[in-house]
């Protein structure tokens, strides 16, 4: 457990603050001296997590945007500022569905509002991380950078974009003291699983207990993740003691996937 000084002194963007992984992470930061600005759409969501921060209630901030919006995320930026210390991209996962059968519409909002999102933010902020010669960017990103899953066409292709888009970041920014890393949640409970297993209920007919059976049948750990343990690790990346870890993808999934 990092101490509540850890971060003093930063200002840490987090996107998808409403809820969820987000919404841990957020409050992860805050707990740990951090000043946070909360980024997503949903204004009620926003409010609550900005309630729950620890720390001055004056200094941490929620702005609405919705990610998919390149001229939102543009207004997002100017009213954010530029000081930004801890960049934490985090956004909703595209439909389910198969790549075959995918609208090309559906794979050109994914990308707006995962690469092209995340590039505008990255490159507003990017000068006073350069300044101050730290920087932490983290994206929230998916297990299927590593191992693409079932019928997530959408999100398997925009997710390896985001991961290569990561890389080519951390090399080019490593001698300026900013890092890049990609942290691949696998089955956590937030409101995105509670849509999958609903979905699988309704597909095949299944209990939810012989549903969240079958997912937890190739996590060794053999139970899903709290948000909480993904936020511990972002939490640790964006510290010093994080310094020398760039460019790489971390699964925080239970030993899930099926390789090194």
């Amino acid at each position: 457990m990092f101490t509540q000084e850890a971060l003093a002194g930063k200002h840490a963007l987090v996107c998808g603050a409403s809820q969820g992984i987000g919404q841990a992470c957020a409050r992860a930061l805050a707990r740990s001296g951090a000043r946070v600005t909360l980024l997503a759409r949903q204004l009620d969501g926003l409010e609550r997590t900005l309630a729950s921060l620890e720390g001055s209630k004056e200094a941490h901030r929620a702005v609405s945007c919705d990610m998919s919006e390149t001229e939102q995320v543009k207004s997002a930026i100017q009213s954010i500022g530029p000081e930004v210390d801890i960049l934490v991209c985090n956004s909703g996962g595209p439909a389910p569905g198969p790549l075959h059968l995918a609208d090309t519409g559906a794979l050109e909002l994914a990308f707006r509002q995962h690469v092209l999102a995340q590039t505008l933010l990255a490159q507003a902020f990017i000068p006073h991380m350069r300044e101050k010669n730290f920087g932490r960017i983290i994206n929230i990103v998916s297990t299927s950078v590593k191992i693409p899953l079932p019928n997530l066409g959408v999100s398997n292709t925009v997710r390896g974009a985001v991961a290569s888009w990561a890389k080519t970041l951390a090399n080019e920014l490593g001698p300026h003291g900013i890092t890049v890393n990609n942290i691949l949640p696998g089955y956590t409970k937030t409101q995105r699983l509670e849509q999958i297993i609903h979905n699988a209920m309704q597909k095949t007919g299944k209990s939810r207990p012989e549903v969240e059976q079958s997912y937890l049948a190739d996590v060794p750990a053999r139970r899903f993740a709290e948000a909480t343990e993904i936020a511990a690790a972002c939490l640790f990346l964006a510290t010093d003691s994080a310094a020398y870890i760039n460019g790489i993808n971390l699964p925080v999934d239970g030993g899930r996937t099926g390789c090194l």
